[in-house]
């Protein structure tokens, strides 16, 4: 019997493909909006949203 490996947990960069600017356009818009929700109730979350939205668009500007 040959050993299996399974790929459970591996990551497909989002860079890699075709369509990773749109994808990380709808993301980035999620984050903002989901910031901008919750910005008067929980300050550190909002925060969190906000620091995910500029990551997503530091990639975007180096697309």
């Amino acid at each position: 019997m040959n050993n299996q490996y399974c790929k459970v947990g591996t990551v497909t960069p989002i860079t890699g493909l075709s369509q990773a600017a749109s994808v990380l356009e709808v993301m980035h818009h999620n984050f903002m909006e989901k910031a901008a929700s919750v910005s008067g109730k929980d300050s550190q979350l909002g925060e969190f949203f906000n620091r995910k939205a500029q990551g997503i668009k530091k990639v975007l500007e180096s697309l």
